[in-house]
């Protein structure tokens, strides 16, 4: 049943996790390499910024994942989306400590600086792919399909 968290055994529980800290682990180094290096390979701006947002809202999927492996995908999905939302709003929130935080580099990655919309929309692709990712990558493990923890979804 949709939505709805599945028991699995420990052993596919610790399985399923370090698959995921491996893709999170994938994309954190992509995310920086592509907010790094992008420019100077030519990258148009557009596909740096947005690029980066929609990695980090993948991130944040893989994270939750980890942390909260007995809740399906769209739920995991859910509130990765209501994490993602909540920081993009979070950066109207104006005080002197907090903007020259978000001056630093661990501020600008953590929290951006500017707010946008379109942010919002790119996390929301981010959390897709994450899905997406997720689901590929519990596919692709050996054994029969139903051992999936997340199968349902």
């Amino acid at each position: 049943m949709p939505g709805v968290s599945i028991d699995c055994d420990r052993q596919t529980r610790k399985s399923l996790t370090i698959a995921r800290a491996g893709l999170c682990l994938a994309i954190i180094a992509s995310g920086l390499a592509l907010r790094g290096w992008g420019l100077g390979l030519g990258l148009p701006a557009f596909v740096v910024k947005y690029g980066g947002s929609v990695l980090w809202g993948t991130m944040v999927f893989f994270l939750l994942a980890m942390a909260a492996s007995t809740l399906s995908r769209p739920r995991i999905a859910l509130v990765a989306a209501v994490i993602a939302i909540g920081v993009e709003l979070f950066r109207l929130v104006h005080f002197p400590w907090l903007d020259a935080f978000r001056l630093t580099l661990p501020g600008a990655l953590l929290l951006g600086r500017i707010f946008s919309m379109w942010n919002m929309v790119a996390y929301g692709v981010g959390i897709a792919l994450g899905v997406s990712f997720d689901h590929l990558a519990m596919s692709a493990r050996p054994g029969p399909a139903s051992d999936s923890p997340h199968s349902a979804s």
